[in-house]
């Protein structure tokens, strides 16, 4: 309920160098998701900003507002590796009727980083 009622991280970012915008039409949760790519001390590029925009369910939110905390600071490569259970198990599990929120987050953060990597060929 925290990440619900205080969410973190968002918004939109200004220039963003990737975005994912996933939704569900069942349930008609949309999310999107905007990254800002920089390098870590080793040279990996790593996710130096992240937020989100959010229309949907408080899971919804919740589950946005969690991947970008589980996100920011990670290189693309550990970023792209976040699971919906990941998520699930960092905000203390979700109903059954409400994984699909947690797929929507891990598939926007996948499309984010897809964005910006057609962008840095």
């Amino acid at each position: 309920m925290d990440h619900f009622r205080d969410p973190h991280n968002m918004g939109s970012i200004k220039d963003p160098d990737g975005v994912g915008e996933v939704g569900n039409p069942s349930c008609g949760d949309i999310m999107k998701l905007y990254i800002k790519v920089g390098k870590n001390e080793a040279g990996k590029e790593k996710i130096s900003d992240i937020s989100f925009e959010t229309m949907g369910c408080a899971a919804a939110i919740a589950t946005s507002s969690m991947i970008t905390d589980m996100a920011l600071g990670k290189t693309l490569a550990e970023a792209i590796e976040i699971t919906n259970q990941n998520i699930a198990e960092k905000l203390d599990g979700l109903p059954p009727t409400k994984m699909h929120c947690s797929n929507l987050a891990a598939d926007a953060l996948k499309k984010a980083i897809a964005d910006y990597k057609s962008k840095n060929k």
